[in-house]
């Protein structure tokens, strides 16, 4: 039996992402020390072709789970769905108080409410600069720029050190909501001694700066201008200040503002509790917006990534009840292309373009900043913080390791690239991995949390690729045969015709007539057999396999009627 994780008091300032260390999305990182934890963000991924009937994917909490009584509480940096998305889904399983600025609270609290869970969930609303102090942590909310309202970084500091976790973040000095970065703070925190600095990957690929929402406002408003029917712009629900940019173009360019999609309202009226958007003009619902002439018209929506029930999907696939693009319309994807949806976005622009509607992406025209850091702005950052160590998360392999080299080329001593499930010590000493924990996966199947791994799911995942074999056989009591065998198939071409599966039923008749009827193990043993050669020898196909074996009395030999296989 493996050894429990190492976790005693002796080990010092930990460090574990559970998700979020080697891919983009699906954050949730905890910090230990004294055998007391706390949680920064529980964010959710989406699921891809490799998950048939999964729309959402989740971290795996187990470690934390199982040590609930030492988990303080969960902070969240930001309300982007890979950061607070999963809170509502596993806090059951938590049951920590939880820490968010005013929007992210707003946002988490229409979430808690449609979970029905709201009245359970102590959240406190926590603003910039104070510290928080729970067990031998004090935790400090941060501003910096993020492509949401109130990004944060949070200082955690402990006896043992001090570790600055930057969340998401950029460095705009042209923000559209909120104040730009602030290098004074920031210069007093590195003077002050960082230990280790966690930080975001995302774009340190990229060379240069990630640019300012100011730029990209002064972009799109030409685009509309140039454009004369109906626009509809996909951007992400979450962000406010496109939206509230959007919004500002229509009124510009004499277009009315329809918003469609209910995240986009929900957003918008959390961003209104939280006291943004004073000034936005008046937007129109969905059911307004159908009777606007298409040169006045600018709709924002959600699906920028090709969500099958995001808006522009249902737009694009003439599904949406009230909206209907036509030829001479225009669509602007504001947003970037997340990794793994290449593919979603690519057949929801065709379909687009098959009706002869202009398509404008971030690959054709400068309709989108990230809001992560480029290679210029962490220089920037690390030039500020001069941590003495370096952890580099929030992105894939190769995210991780050009972050890891740029931190080297600074001057950072000890950088340390980990995977999700690696237990990190952070301090004293320089960061070293002590131990592996389960860091898996679970989805959301209908209402149900399962393992990404579970049964059921491979099941689906087979009978995806391999399709399925169903055979019936019936008996009497005494162990004669009643009817033929009959086969049923779906979703193998082979056996898609009457001749085959008559081929099939013959060749299973032979093999089973001499055994026993009433030996139904060595019936079920024989028939599996026979299918699993048939089927590979035919089409190299490991279908599912399911045999009836049917014991009826004083039925009279015959054949019953059934149709084709595949049907």
């Amino acid at each position: 039996m493996a050894a429990p994780p190492r976790t005693d008091r002796d080990d010092g300032l930990l460090f574990l992402a559970l998700g979020g260390a080697g891919e983009i999305g699906m954050n949730l990182s905890l910090y230990g020390q004294d055998g007391r934890w706390i949680m920064v963000d529980c964010g959710v991924t989406f699921a891809d072709d490799s998950l048939p009937g999964v729309d959402l994917v989740f971290p795996d909490p187990g470690f934390i789970v199982e040590r609930r009584d030492s988990l303080l509480a969960l902070f969240l940096t930001h309300a982007h769905e890979d950061h607070l998305g999963a809170v509502a889904t596993l806090w059951g399983q938590l049951g920590c108080p939880v820490y968010a600025t005013p929007f992210t609270a707003a946002i988490l609290r229409r979430k808690l409410n449609e979970a029905g869970i709201a009245a359970q969930v102590p959240v406190t609303v926590v603003g910039y600069s104070h510290a928080i102090k729970l067990g031998p942590f004090s935790v400090t909310y941060l501003p910096i720029t993020h492509s949401i309202p109130e990004g944060s970084a949070l200082l955690i500091e402990s006896g043992l050190g001090t570790v600055f976790h930057s969340g998401d973040w950029k460095l705009d000095d042209q923000p559209l909501l909120g104040a730009p970065p602030d290098q004074v703070l920031f210069e007093r925190i590195g003077r002050r001694g960082v230990d280790v600095l966690v930080c975001d990957s995302t774009n340190a690929l990229r060379d240069g700066v990630s640019g300012s929402e100011a730029e990209v406002r002064d972009s799109l408003r030409e685009i509309v201008r140039q454009r004369r029917g109906r626009v509809a712009v996909a951007t992400f629900a979450s962000h406010i200040a496109r939206v509230a940019s959007l919004a500002e173009i229509g009124h510009e360019t004499g277009r009315e503002v329809a918003l469609v999609g209910r995240s986009l309202w929900r957003t918008v009226e959390a961003a209104k509790e939280a006291g943004y958007l004073a000034d936005l003009p008046t937007l129109l619902t969905d059911e307004e917006a159908a009777y606007i002439a298409p040169e006045k018209l600018l709709l924002i929506c959600t699906g920028c990534q090709g969500e099958a029930r995001g808006a522009m999907s249902r737009i694009a696939y003439g599904d949406h009840p009230t909206i209907d693009l036509e030829a001479g319309d225009t669509v602007i994807f504001s947003s970037r292309i997340i990794p793994g949806n290449e593919r979603t976005i690519g057949r929801l622009c065709n379909a687009l373009i098959a009706d002869d509607i202009e398509v404008i992406t971030e690959k054709t025209a400068f309709v989108h900043v990230s809001g992560h850091p480029a290679r210029d702005e962490l220089r920037r950052l690390y030039g500020w913080l001069k941590p003495k160590a370096a952890v580099p998360v929030h992105g894939e392999a190769a995210h991780l390791r050009a972050h890891a080299d740029l931190a080297r080329d600074l001057g950072v001593e000890h950088v340390t690239t980990i995977e999700n499930g690696q237990l990190l010590r952070l301090r004293p000493g320089p960061p070293e991995v002590i131990d592996h924990v389960r860091a898996g996966r679970l989805v959301l199947d209908g209402r149900r949390l399962l393992p990404a791994d579970h049964d059921v799911i491979r099941a689906r995942k087979r009978l995806m690729h391999h399709g399925y074999l169903g055979l019936t056989v019936v008996v009497d009591e005494n162990g004669r045969w009643i009817a033929p065998p009959q086969v049923s198939a779906h979703g193998i071409a082979e056996l898609s015709t009457e001749a085959d599966l008559n081929r099939l039923e013959a060749a299973l008749a032979n093999e089973l007539a001499r055994l026993d009827g009433r030996d139904h193990d060595a019936i079920d043993l024989a028939a599996r057999r026979l299918l699993n050669r048939d089927v590979r020898q035919s089409s190299g196909k490991r279908p599912i396999i399911d045999i009836q074996i049917v014991t009826a009395q004083g039925v009279a030999a015959h054949e019953p009627r059934r149709k084709a296989g595949n049907q």
